[in-house]
């Protein structure tokens, strides 16, 4: 790819936000200079729509957002979504049935209304979900089951993640797709077909832009699909051990402001 990227698609967390969540003026400005300079940046993340805000609060003006891995396609300007594509009541109560069959213990979320909302059972572990009038727990299974949801999560008290999603993708072969994201042991599952890449792609193409012309930054296996994809992936040096073996080139790390080092000399950022 030896003309500029026409589209920049980068992770969130781990990637372009530091350990902490924040984003640096730097990153913010290099971000807000490509954009005005007319190369369209996209967000490809896990995260829900309701977690967006604190990434939009540190940027000049909001970017499009690809969310749940792939699953959800959002224009935070007219604050609606484009293209959605999730578990079906009946996909996902088989996949549960396959993992309470599979794995002990195991405890369920969804993520609804386009990732605006959550339901989680009783006994799921929350972590860092806070919102009280975004998540509540559901009072039966077939609650938790009952409306489509972009994307499941799955925990099983602490777990080797890249062991866990192992299992769970071999339960669920064929039906629906595992990643993860994390290092706490959390697994999240989407319908076959979709991921990071997936979304991008249809992105990327509503645009007019070719895979060839795309540039991705990750750093967790949920980012591999699409860096898989784009015409030239770039993991940031902190990155999971997957994506760095697939990568392209690596950049400096999250905390480093990697992305934006790259960004300023692959497009002559003064």
């Amino acid at each position: 790819m030896e003309d500029p990227p026409r589209l920049v698609a980068t992770d969130i967390d781990g990637t372009l936000l530091a350990d902490d969540r924040t984003l640096s003026p730097r990153t913010a400005s290099t971000l807000a200079r490509l954009t005005a300079a007319g190369t369209p940046v996209v967000l490809v993340t896990g995260r829900p729509i309701r977690w967006l805000n604190l990434v939009y609060e540190q940027l000049a003006e909001p970017l499009p957002a690809i969310c749940a891995n792939g699953a959800v396609v959002y224009d935070p300007v007219a604050d609606e979504v484009l293209r959605a594509d999730p578990l079906a009541p009946e996909l996902l109560a088989e996949v549960a049935r396959r993992l309470r069959a599979e794995v002990p213990g195991v405890s369920f979320a969804v993520e609804i209304v386009d990732s605006r909302q959550m339901r989680h059972e009783a006994h799921y572990p929350l972590r860092w979900d806070a919102d009280a009038d975004a998540i509540r727990a559901v009072e039966s299974p077939e609650e938790l089951l009952a409306a489509p949801a972009v994307k499941l999560l799955a925990r099983a008290g602490e777990q080797d993640p890249d062991v866990f999603v192992r299992v769970v993708a071999g339960a669920l072969e064929g039906l629906a797709e595992a990643t993860h994201s994390s290092y706490s042991g959390l697994i999240e599952i989407s319908a076959a077909g979709v991921t990071k890449a997936a979304g991008l792609a249809w992105f990327a193409a509503r645009l007019g832009i070719d895979e060839r012309d795309v540039l991705a930054f990750g750093d967790m296996p949920n980012d591999v699909p699409m860096l898989t994809w784009a015409g030239r992936a770039v993991a940031v040096a902190n990155a999971h051990p997957a994506v760095r073996e697939i990568a392209d080139e690596v950049t400096g790390a999250n905390t480093a402001d990697g992305v934006a080092a790259y960004l300023e000399r692959v497009f002559e950022l003064d």
